[in-house]
């Protein structure tokens, strides 16, 4: 039994020492291949950086998306581009008289290029406006107005608006160019000057538009939104606003906050202000025409009174008239482009060689190439071209210098 002790220590010696010469051949084998792979990625990657035509993002490192910004711009264009300011009023050129019964176009310039929004009256029971085409069916154009925007901004059990918990039975209605407010109008920066009209001297079915007037007393009534101080009804039709008298010149202000007077109510995502007319009867003279079957032409009076508030003429520093911004919120996506001192040095344009052969037109390149960048492409993983980013000057890249270009994506 102590002989075969003995053996068995042996073989156990022995078997020891032959397992450690192969770990060590093991690991050096293992060295050499992986210095072996080591040295054919740089080779590659050299190689693929002199030659480079696509670089792929790393979409955790090169691409920011999701970026929210909210942008506001004048509501209003004209001849100059984007105004907050609108001064000039002219109704369209074209407009049958079956048209101009419903609403009336307003431009800013006579010659009907920019259509910046549409005014109309309505009335719930259809007075103050007279079927013009024979149809006979007491459907009138202000009870179709009436009607319509009732469809459009109120829920579907409710039938007339209410202002200041108070149905009321006809309004005005600014309705912006869709293509002007873009998302929605911008809350806060809503104001509507009207000059005070001289309709309650006038008997309420002979104060048709034809027969509109400033009073002559220089009175200006200033309405805005109260997003400043209250936080939005939410319904059916997104936000709601009520509008009061205020102004936003020097900051938004509204004219007796705690307790103010009620004129109607704004819809931002839907560009429109709807105008309570009996309070614009009591405060601005309006004196809306309510007879029956009596073609009143009520949507001239909003007109009208903007426009006379501009002859008044607003105090140094300030606009009467409209003054509206719109607001949307842009999703932006980031990609930042990394030019590495090693790539993008050379160029496949026949003004970078020479030749049948294709040689570098100046034997400089060889060594020290120099390449100007002006153009982005976005590829998908396909390589077709998606997109085209244009620098706003080219930018010089050679073996010592390095570029960081961000693109940014709107949508």
């Amino acid at each position: 039994m102590a002989t075969l002790g003995r053996n068995t220590g042996n073989i156990s010696r022995f078997a020891n020492t032959n397992s450690n010469a192969v770990t060590a051949q093991i690991e050096t084998l293992a060295r050499q291949l992986a210095d072996q792979t080591i040295r054919e990625r740089e080779f590659a990657l050299t190689r693929q950086r002199n030659g480079r035509i696509y670089t792929t993002f790393n979409s955790v490192d090169d691409i920011l998306a999701n970026n929210i910004e909210t942008v506001t711009r004048g509501l209003f264009i004209g001849t100059a581009g984007s105004t907050g300011s609108l001064l000039s009023f002219a109704t369209s050129s074209t407009a049958t008289a079956i048209q101009n019964t419903y609403f009336r176009e307003i431009y800013s310039d006579s010659q009907n290029t920019y259509p910046q929004f549409s005014v109309a009256y309505g009335n719930y029971n259809g007075s103050g406006s007279a079927d013009l085409t024979g149809n006979l069916n007491n459907d009138t154009p202000s009870r179709a107005i009436y009607k319509q925007y009732a469809q459009i901004l109120l829920p579907p059990t409710d039938t007339r608006f209410t202002i200041n918990g108070v149905n009321t039975d006809h309004i005005y209605v600014i309705n912006f160019n869709r293509a002007r407010f873009r998302e929605k109008l911008d809350p806060g920066n809503l104001e509507i000057n009207l000059a005070v009209l001289s309709g309650s001297k006038v008997a309420n079915n002979v104060h048709t538009g034809s027969n509109v007037k400033v009073l002559g007393t220089n009175a200006v009534v200033r309405l805005i939104d109260d997003s400043s101080t209250a936080s939005p009804n939410i319904g059916e039709s997104g936000q709601v606003y009520n509008i009061v008298s205020g102004t936003i010149d020097e900051g938004t202000i509204i004219f007796n906050s705690t307790s103010p007077t009620y004129y109607g109510l704004m819809y931002p995502q839907f560009g429109i202000a709807i105008l309570n007319a009996d309070t614009l009867n009591t405060n601005v003279g309006f004196n809306t025409v309510t007879g029956s079957g009596v073609q009143g032409d009520n949507a001239i009076k909003i007109i009208k009174s903007l426009s006379g508030s501009v002859a008044i003429g607003a105090p140094a520093g300030d606009d009467y008239g409209i003054q509206a911004r719109s607001s949307e919120q842009v999703k932006s996506t980031y990609y930042f482009v990394r030019v590495k001192n090693g790539e993008y040095n050379y160029s496949n344009n026949p003004t970078f060689t020479s030749g049948s052969l294709g040689g570098l037109r100046y034997s400089t390149f060889i060594n020290d190439p120099q390449t100007y960048i002006t153009t982005v492409g976005l590829y998908n993983d396909r390589r077709e071209l998606l997109a085209v980013a244009k620098l706003s000057r080219p930018l010089l890249k050679s073996f010592t210098r390095e570029a960081l270009i961000k693109v940014k994506l709107d949508f």
